[in-house]
């Protein structure tokens, strides 16, 4: 089988212990430097996040796009501001643009104020799933109707909708936990994304998501998102992790941002945040920064050796995942380290034992 790899490309230099680059929202040269290295290290895709107050992920893209020839990008993308017509078009441009290296991400949303930095004051959760799902069927007809067409819905209108600019291969990537998340995800997703977990979280998700896209007669890929670290040895590797965590620590204690009690309002979250502080973990895994961040995205990670990531990394392949979305608390040079060090190393085991998920009950 083939295991996929998705680097990340922020918007400048900085992460949870690293701050300074805050300053400067847009880095070009930070954009281009991580482009490259990632596409050098073998990376597959990208992924280009959104928010309510960060530079905008297909414009970024496209830069991206315009400096490298081989590497893909995955474009986070939030349903609800743009009319999926013109969204649909926006992507596909952007597809045909790059020769055909671009995914799109949906993000839902689940924070309140995240929505209603962009003027979406008015929905719920249970809402925004259905404006997704709507939004996704209009998207996906527009790249691919033959002749103008018209819809009807809860959320949107369109009457004689067309689009000249068709996508070369656009796969649409899809995350939440929650029930609404995993029905929707069922419908669309092309892969879908989960947070670091165990793996017996990881084979249950995979199996509630199979389930939901059997009834729809899909088969989705899957892609697992964490954070690794890697040194020549376990103990230099915990090391690390510890002084990872000990700088976000710091750095939340002198912002005077909270390191326990959170109640984050996704299920995603909610889910991390029960695994750091219960005894269900595995090897590898590390909860640390998830704890005293409110397990704010990807934000849990393997640590180990290079060959001990590398092993953790194939459990995750037995129980289905073939892509895995990696990113460094030290964003360009841990790249550069997955590229060395990792990702050739997964693929020669993933060729040498001939890895494949197993096939799991219902």
């Amino acid at each position: 089988m083939t295991v996929r790899f998705i680097g990340y490309i922020g918007f400048n230099n900085s992460s949870e212990i690293h701050g300074g680059a805050r300053d400067r929202a847009l880095d070009k040269d930070y954009v281009e430097a991580a482009a490259r290295a990632q596409e050098e290290g073998g990376f597959d895709r990208v992924l280009i996040p959104f928010g309510s107050s960060t530079p905008e992920s297909q414009i970024v893209a496209a830069h991206a796009a315009a400096i490298t020839t081989k590497l893909g990008f995955l474009v986070a993308h939030r349903p609800g501001f743009t009319q999926p017509t013109l969204a649909a078009r926006q992507l596909a441009t952007l597809d045909q643009l790059s020769g055909g290296r671009v995914a799109v991400h949906i993000i839902t949303g689940g924070a309140d104020e995240e929505m209603a930095r962009d003027g979406d004051t008015a929905t719920t959760k249970a809402d925004r799933y259905a404006r997704t799902d709507e939004y996704l069927d209009i998207v996906k007809q527009e790249w691919s109707a033959v002749r103008p067409f018209d819809h009807k819905g809860r959320f949107y209108e369109v009457k004689q909708g067309s689009s000249a600019v068709k996508p070369v291969n656009l796969p649409v990537f899809f995350g939440g936990s929650s029930p609404e998340a995993i029905e929707v995800a069922g419908r669309h997703a092309d892969v879908y994304a989960l947070w670091g977990e165990t793996l017996e979280q990881v084979a249950d998700n995979v199996r509630r998501v199979r389930q939901a896209a059997a009834r729809h007669g899909r088969n989705p890929g899957f892609s697992l998102s964490l954070r690794p670290v890697i040194a020549d040895t376990e103990e230099a590797a915990w090391k690390r992790a510890k002084e990872i965590e000990d700088q976000v620590r710091a750095r939340r204690e002198a912002a005077g941002l909270p390191l326990s009690g959170h109640r984050p309002p996704n299920a995603g979250s909610l889910r991390l945040l029960e695994t750091a502080s219960s005894n269900r973990r595995d090897s590898r895994l590390w909860t640390g920064v998830a704890a005293l961040t409110g397990a704010q995205g990807n934000s849990t990670g393997l640590v180990g050796t290079p060959e001990q990531v590398a092993d953790a990394l194939l459990d995750y392949v037995a129980v289905g995942i073939d892509h895995f979305l990696i990113r460094g608390f030290d964003p360009l040079g841990d790249a550069i380290g997955y590229g060395r060090d990792l990702i050739p190393l997964v693929r020669r085991k993933v060729a040498e034992r001939g890895a494949a998920p197993v096939a799991l009950a219902g």
